[in-house]
């Protein structure tokens, strides 16, 4: 992370720090602004849910599932690849109600955990059955708007986009949504913590990280900006490589400019923003403390502007416990020797130690827990762990999970006692309540409308019907019209019966 040096503004005169002179709480931004969720109030878990998945987004995920689904079919036809057998004829058009439930019944899985999809709608009466799920959706019907949801028109795909926007571009819409929707509903405590989360994904992507620190090691890697107190998700950015949006104004750089990016919205309100050593330096640590942010967290001494004194000191230069360090201005350089030595930055810590501990140290410890805390608690309802051959369809389950627990930071405001687990399940349980019946009657007054347009529903092929219930045979034939071969295939709108039974089949030939 090299940066560019546009002006004075990062001249750093390093002088040793002498003994515990700095005062934290003279050097330290003053934070203003109010904590917490931005609503009224939140009466029940669906409220807040809401909050968040809201009818206008929810509307639109409906209005691409099904263009999505009405461009599958009309591209079978074409290729003359549509079988009757094929599960796309079953479509009928989804609505918002319906992918509520869709969203319950996910959330749900992520609670009570099966190893096969198969298995919540088992119909044996044993203490493994749940009929909850069928009663809720047939499975059928679930595993359509698995395979059909969709989030954004293909047909809006440009080449002009950025290569990293190319890469997402499927899933933009909700990143957008989710961005927006996360940042307006909470104002964020002073203390606010950036690290990376990976969403396992071990199939083909070329996009996918290998953190082995992280443990899923290989997945999607984002980026995410947290309350450090409740682990709120404020805002995120998925790594898809590529050079992303900068500001060379103020400093160059991708991880730099990945920094402000997220902070961006939160400046001169005094937050203290906590990271690690791989955004963390003396360049980003200035330009934060100009746009009213401190900056605290482990450093690579190898970054540019590191003096000598601290890149050249090694774990034989110091005894175990011995704190040194180097200040310029603003700007605060510390080394700590424990059992190796740690290298720490911070724009208002000094070098005090309590309970032969740095204080840096310590704090720096607590602050970072609510990201930690946020990544533990969403991974005992592993809601995106269902395989999937789409990658971007794993990543939105990830993001419902997220937002699931960004409804309970927002719900448990209002509602202290409310524990997390008791959380989503009375939010399936509310959501059910709300848009199952509603879905039940769409579904009556849906039967007989056709499923697809008129063009692509004609040509449909299907089976003849099948004999009285005591005749020999099981269904009915007719002489195929182009080879005169029996058939058990008709084609609907021409009314004739069609071979279709190889590639070459006389129904292709026919439509040809």
């Amino acid at each position: 992370m090299e940066a560019h040096v546009p002006n004075k503004l990062f001249e750093f005169d390093w002088q040793a720090i002498p003994g515990d002179h700095i005062y934290p709480q003279l050097r330290r931004e003053h934070f203003v602004g109010a904590s917490g969720p931005m609503i009224g109030s939140s009466a029940s878990p669906y409220a807040s849910f809401v909050s968040i998945w809201d009818r206008p987004i929810m509307e639109h995920i409906a209005k691409e599932t099904n263009r999505y689904a009405q461009e599958y079919a009309t591209h079978l036809i074409n290729r003359g690849k549509m079988r009757p057998s094929n599960r796309i004829t079953l479509w009928t058009e989804t609505d918002v109600d319906e992918l509520y439930v869709y969203f319950a019944l996910v959330t749900a899985m992520g609670i009570v955990l099966k190893t096969r999809i198969e298995d919540y709608w088992t119909t044996d009466m044993t203490i493994f059955s749940t009929p909850g799920f069928s009663i809720s959706m047939p499975i059928k019907r679930f595993q359509l708007l698995s395979r059909y949801l969709h989030f954004i028109d293909n047909s809006q795909f440009s080449t002009n986009i950025s290569h990293s926007q190319a890469k997402i571009f499927k899933l933009q819409p909700i990143v957008q949504h989710l961005n927006l929707k996360f940042s307006t509903l909470y104002s964020l405590s002073q203390n606010i913590a950036l690290d990376e989360n990976l969403t396992q994904w071990k199939g083909w992507l070329d996009f996918k990280q290998f953190i082995p620190t992280k443990a899923s090691a290989v997945g999607i890697k984002s980026y995410e900006l947290c309350d450090s107190r409740t682990g709120y998700l404020w805002r995120f950015e998925v790594h898809a490589g590529g050079e992303s949006e900068t500001n060379q104004e103020l400093i160059s750089g991708s991880i730099p400019n990945l920094v402000l990016r997220l902070l961006r919205g939160l400046e001169h309100r005094g937050h203290t923003v906590w990271m690690d050593s791989y955004y963390n330096s003396p360049v980003l640590a200035r330009v934060l403390k100009t746009l009213g942010f401190d900056c605290v967290g482990t450093l690579r001494t190898n970054r540019q502007f590191v003096p000598d004194l601290i890149r050249n000191l090694k774990s034989s230069d110091m005894r175990k416990g011995q704190v040194c360090g180097c200040t310029s201005g603003d700007v605060n350089l510390m080394v700590w020797r424990d059992q190796n030595h740690v290298a720490m930055i911070s724009t208002y810590h000094g070098v005090g130690v309590s309970d032969n501990k740095p204080i840096l140290i310590k704090d720096f410890s607590v602050c970072m827990e609510g990201v930690d805390k946020k990544d533990q608690t969403v991974s005992m309802y592993p809601m995106e762990r269902k395989r999937t051959m789409i990658w971007y369809k794993q990543f939105f389950r990830r993001l419902l999970n997220v937002s699931i627990w960004n409804s309970y930071i927002i719900h448990k405001h209002f509602t202290p006692t409310i524990e997390h687990r008791a959380f989503r399940m009375e939010l399936v349980t509310q959501i059910l309540q709300h848009h199952l019946r509603r879905t039940e009657l769409s579904l009556v007054t849906m039967r007989g409308v056709p499923k697809f347009s008129d063009e692509v529903l004609s040509h449909f092929p299907t089976f003849l019907p099948l004999f009285p219930t005591g005749t020999k045979g099981s269904r009915q034939k007719r002489r195929c019209y182009r080879c005169k071969i029996l058939t058990h295939f008709v084609c609907r709108a021409c009314n004739v019966a069609l071979c279709f039974n190889t590639q070459a089949s006389c129904f292709i030939l026919h439509h040809s």
